[in-house]
């Protein structure tokens, strides 16, 4: 199964929404590579970029379910596909 490397873009404007992303990004732990988040307080809003490895599948499944949490935004970058599908 093929694999793309994604970034995730959140802003979260809704404080109690992190506990459910928090549960969520866990749940899908084994292909994130690297997490950062930024608490820009004085826009009240918190700034979260997730890099992932993962097949598409799993991709879209979380995208999917970012996009059903209320208050917040999310954002997916696909890495461009390599020439020949590989």
């Amino acid at each position: 199964m093929e694999k793309r490397i994604v970034l995730i873009g959140i802003l979260v404007e809704d404080l109690s929404s992190a506990g459910p992303l928090n549960e969520l990004l866990h749940e899908y732990g084994d292909y994130i590579i690297g997490r950062m988040g930024i608490p820009y307080r004085d826009r009240q809003v918190s700034i979260i970029s997730v890099v992932l490895d993962a097949p598409n599948s799993v991709i879209s499944a979380l995208s999917g379910k970012l996009g059903m949490l209320p208050g917040l935004t999310a954002k997916t970058i696909y890495q461009k596909e390599k020439a020949g599908g590989s």
